[in-house]
C-alpha cells in the first residue's frame, strides 16, 4: 500500500509540474509582423525592411508567397502620418476647420462690433453717452434744461420785471423755451442717426443763442423804455410846475408855441 501511495504521489507530482510548466507563455516575435507595425505606426518608412526579401535570384519562395499577390504593397508608403497618409490629411483638415472657424469667429465679431456701434450710433438711449454730448452740448444747454423761473428777470428791477410781465415778452420767452426744450428732448431720446443728432444740437443751440438774444434784448430795451419813461414824466411835471408859476394857462402855452412855430 505503501509502494502504491508513492507511485500515485509521484504522478500528481508530475502532472502538476507539467501544468504549472503549461501555463507559462513565451512571447514569440515574428521579423516581419514586427516591421509592418513599425512602418505603419510612427518609424520611418524603409522599402527594405519589407520582409522576407527577394533573396538570391529571387529565388525565395517565402517572398513570393508573401507578396506575390500584393506586388505593389512595398512600393506604397502606408503609414498614417506620412504625406498622404490619413492620420496626416486628418491633421491637415483639422488646421483647415480651425482656420476656418477662427475666420469665422473674427467675422461673427467684427458683426458685433458694428452692430453694437451702430445701435451706440443710432439709439436714444446711448445719446447721453455721446463724448460730443459730454463735452460740449450738455454744458452749452445746461441752462434751457435746467430752466428756472427765477433767472428769467436776475438783475432787474421790479419795474421792468412787471413791465415784461404785462407786457407779455415773459410768457413769450417762457413758450419758445419750452418748446425748444421739447425738441432737445426728442432729438435725444429717438432712435436717429448720430450725424443727424449732432446736427439737430447745432441747429436747436444755434435757435438757442438767439432767442437769448433777443431776451437780453427785451430786457434792456424794457429798462431803458421805463427809464426814458419816467424821465418825460419828470420833465412834464417840471414843465407844468414852471408854467403855472408863470400864471400861463394851458390855452396860452398852446398859442406860445403857435406863433413861435410860424416865425
Amino acid at each position: 500500500m505503501l509502494k502504491l501511495f508513492k507511485v500515485m504521489l509521484y504522478i500528481v507530482l508530475c502532472a502538476f509540474s507539467f501544468d504549472l510548466h503549461g501555463q507559462n507563455v513565451k512571447y514569440q516575435t515574428d521579423k516581419h509582423v514586427v516591421n509592418q507595425q513599425e512602418r505603419m505606426v510612427y518609424k520611418q518608412w524603409d522599402r527594405k525592411k519589407f520582409t522576407p526579401t527577394r533573396g538570391f535570384l529571387s529565388l525565395n519562395y517565402q517572398y513570393w508567397l508573401t507578396w506575390g499577390l500584393h506586388p505593389n504593397y512595398p512600393k506604397t508608403d502606408l503609414r498614417p502620418l506620412s504625406a498622404g497618409g490619413p492620420q496626416s490629411r486628418r491633421l491637415l483638415m483639422v488646421a483647415a476647420m480651425k482656420s476656418t472657424e477662427e475666420a469665422y469667429k473674427l467675422h461673427a465679431d467684427t458683426l458685433r462690433n458694428t452692430a453694437l456701434s451702430e445701435i451706440a450710433n443710432y439709439a436714444g438711449v446711448a445719446s447721453q453717452t455721446d463724448p460730443l454730448w459730454q463735452l460740449y452740448y450738455k454744458r452749452e444747454f445746461q441752462d434751457l434744461l435746467d430752466f428756472n423761473q427765477a433767472d428769467l428777470f436776475e438783475g432787474l428791477e421790479p419795474p421792468v420785471k412787471d413791465y415784461l410781465e404785462q407786457g407779455g415778452a415773459a410768457d413769450w420767452y417762457r413758450q419758445e423755451s419750452q418748446m425748444l426744450r421739447e425738441r432737445l428732448e426728442a432729438a435725444r431720446t429717438t432712435n436717429l442717426d448720430r450725424g443727424s443728432r449732432i446736427i439737430a444740437y447745432h441747429r436747436m443751440l444755434g435757435e438757442y443763442r438767439k432767442l437769448l438774444a433777443i431776451w437780453e434784448t427785451k430786457r434792456q430795451r424794457a429798462a431803458l423804455y421805463l427809464s426814458i419813461k419816467d424821465k418825460v414824466k419828470e420833465l412834464q411835471e417840471n414843465s407844468t410846475v414852471a408854467m403855472a408859476a408863470r400864471g400861463k394857462s394851458d390855452v396860452q402855452i398852446a398859442d406860445d408855441i403857435l406863433s413861435r412855430a410860424k416865425l
